[in-house]
């Protein structure tokens, strides 16, 4: 038996130990059975597990074949090398493994949910209305469909791009299982499902990609060291990622640092946060010892530790398995009230302008992209400034402001009130949609990076520079950049989300209502990049056509408003009815508040548009003709001239002048 199948069997046995012993130890293994009551039986009670076990491993592994593919290995001008080839076949295999685990899942969970054996669940059409309606059934269908997707696609992927579009599809087909499992019931679950989706798209980064490369060297494939560099870099974050993630999580769930150590659902989280502890020490080793060996041409002793890094890393996911089957600590002071319910919060007093300056409201995700935005741009600032290079102070400014709007829309009594009152949310819609993206769009990011980093060390191979050129001038960005194409999805999705139930599923679901936010800020950003964009786009209008587009697409956004204002019925009745706000005007005399806000904030966009523009269009036109002034001067220089016709004709007539003078004086003496 070759070192490679003695780990991975290691690897198998480590998981499943993890997740016997903390399903023992949780209870889950041994439930009470009351007589009388339905009873799924033993089968379903150890094969949905060992289901959901084989799921989250096919999937990682999934992601950890696309990720070493794409990212680690080094590629060819956008072709994928022979070693990348074999890992993206490879992945076709593993997506098959991940949709048919899923589909057992499936049929347990349908088993477990009706309280009756597998035999019985499968005899008439409830696995059919299970998998259609129930949301369980319903994220298992996709991981079934979207893994059988990524087993064909990848059969045929020879591109870092398709490996790239894949790797991305395959991080998306985690969430659905996790996300409607307890996170969606937490008491604050906007902060436990934004945390568990985060927890999940780092740990499935940083242990797929430290099991592939542990596989990678015991295969004595090349480039081991470049790809143990690419991914120890990677790695860090990962480890901070998962740390933030797990922290938030836990927050979310547990009530006190006692249910830590006095419930079973505490217990293993304790158990998963030790072998976190391990995996960081391991890392730091990593970095420290086996890389220099590594580069030295010694790659023993990183195969022996990456080999025990991937055993605990197993033993992990298993706890994390069995953490899904471990119901959470109950929240005994819990509220009797449907708001609580629906917002994770008690229903906040009247409105006024203390209130949302002071009842701040941490969402985690818009929280993340906050300190990503702030942190990657300061970053690339410094960079610039170490190197001796100048970066426009204006711009630095511009994306501050930016990105301070943003924590002022998401973060503060804004966000609280958002979901109560439809005027409060019309205002947080018109900051990040017309506001927000404004300034971003004049910190130039795109520009600031492509000067920040570094081209790639290979030649031919893509880095991160050469990834944002490759998406640059990729057909997706050139489509979705047209100025019409920009300015339908910046006027139409509006009307579409408001005219139509779109507005009240975003409202009723927690990740409905992180989709909604995340498309204003970004076809706002898209919009504004084609009007007053700096970066380099691959459509650019002439500064006439910004100024008629502005001005042709401002409109749209009060006649919205004026239609808000006329309407006789409540949008989304139905969820705000639920909350029971008993403070404050009607439903219907609010929701003509928050037409009247569409109606008249425009204004205020508009004009910071045409300031910027205006500046725009003067700085060209002074560039434009300080250029043509170079090239006159050069061509001048070629013949001896001054560049300047009128001016070269007068001096030649005054040297004609000066000459003739000069003869009738001569003549005269």
């Amino acid at each position: 038996m070759s070192r490679a199948v003695r780990l991975a069997v290691a690897g198998v046995c480590a998981a499943l130990a993890g997740l016997v012993a903390a399903m023992v130890a949780g209870g889950a293994a041994t439930p009470r059975i009351i007589p009388g009551l339905p009873d799924e039986g033993t089968l379903t009670r150890w094969a949905l597990p060992v289901s959901k076990l084989t799921m989250d491993v096919a999937g990682v592994l999934t992601v950890g074949l696309l990720l070493t593919a794409t990212v680690f290995l080094p590629s060819d001008k956008g072709l994928l090398s022979k070693p990348a080839q074999v890992y993206v076949r490879a992945a076709a295999w593993t997506a098959l493994l991940w949709a048919l685990a899923a589909a057992s899942s499936l049929v347990f969970s349908l088993s477990e949910t009706l309280g009756i054996p597998v035999a019985e669940a499968l005899g008439g059409n409830e696995l059919t209305s299970y998998a259609s309606q129930v949301p369980q059934g319903i994220s298992l269908t996709l991981v079934v469909l979207f893994g059988t997707a990524i087993a064909l696609f990848s059969r045929g992927a020879i591109t870092t791009g398709a490996s790239g579009g894949l790797l991305v599809l395959a991080l998306a087909t985690l969430m659905p299982p996790a996300l409607t499992g307890h996170s969606s019931s937490a008491p604050n679950h906007s902060l436990a499902t934004t945390g568990v989706a985060l927890h999940l798209a780092v740990l499935s980064l940083w242990v797929g990609g430290l099991l592939l490369l542990c596989a990678h060297a015991l295969r004595g494939a090349p480039h081991l060291d470049l790809a143990a560099g690419r991914f120890s870099r990677m790695a860090l974050w990962c480890f901070i990622g998962t740390g933030l993630s797990g922290l938030f999580s836990a927050l979310a769930r547990l009530t006190s640092v006692a249910e830590l150590f006095t419930t079973s659902y505490g217990l293993i989280l304790v158990a998963k946060a030790v072998a976190f502890t391990v995996l960081g020490v391991l890392g730091w080793w990593h970095r420290r010892r086996t890389l220099p060996e590594l580069s030295a041409g010694r790659p023993g002793a990183f195969v022996r530790l990456a080999g025990a890094e991937g055993l605990i890393m197993l033993l992990a996911v298993g706890l994390a398995v069995a953490l899904s089957r471990t119901a959470p600590p109950p929240l005994l002071d819990q509220p009797l009230d449907r708001a609580f319910e629906l917002l994770g919060y008690v229903m906040p007093p009247p409105v006024s302008v203390a209130n949302l300056v002071t009842l701040w409201w941490f969402d985690l995700f818009f929280a993340v992209i906050a300190v990503v935005l702030a942190g990657l741009y300061g970053a690339g600032v410094a960079r610039l400034a170490r190197r001796g290079d100048r970066w426009p102070v204006g711009r630095t400014i511009s994306w501050g402001v930016g990105v301070l709007l943003l924590v002022l829309a998401t973060q503060s009594g804004v966000a609280r009130y958002a979901p109560v009152l439809f005027s409060v949310h019309m205002a947080e819609h018109m900051v990040l949609s017309m506001l927000v993206p404004i300034f971003l769009v004049l910190g130039a990011p795109v520009t600031l990076a492509l000067r920040a980093l570094k081209p790639a060390a290979r030649r031919g191979d893509r880095g991160p520079r050469e990834w944002i050129m490759a998406i640059l001038h990729s057909r997706i960005t050139k489509v979705v950049t047209h100025p019409a194409v920009a300015t339908i999805l910046f006027v139409t999705s509006t009307y579409m989300l408001y005219f139509t139930p779109l507005f009240t599923s975003a409202m009723e679901e927690h990740l409905g209502h992180i989709a909604m936010t995340l498309h204003f800020l970004l076809s706002g950003c898209l919009f504004f990049w084609v009007i007053i964009g700096v970066d380099p786009a691959p459509t650019r209008l002439p500064y006439v056509g910004r100024l008629l587009l502005l001005f042709v697409t401002m409109p749209f956004h009060a006649f919205f408003g004026i239609a808000l204002m006329n309407m006789g019925t409540v949008i989304a009745a139905e969820w705000y009815d639920q909350l029971g706000r008993t403070w404050g005007t009607s439903g219907l005399t609010d929701q003509s508040t928050g037409g009247g806000i569409a109606w008249a904030f425009g204004e205020i966009p508009t004009l910071i548009v045409l300031i910027a523009l205006a500046f725009q269009w003067y700085r060209d036109e002074d560039r434009t003709a300080r250029r043509a002034d170079r090239r006159a001067d050069a061509r001048a220089a070629k013949v001896g001239g001054t560049g300047d016709a009128a001016l070269d004709a007068y001096n030649a007539y005054l040297a004609k002048l000066n000459k003739m003078d000069s003869l009738d004086k001569t003549g005269k003496e």
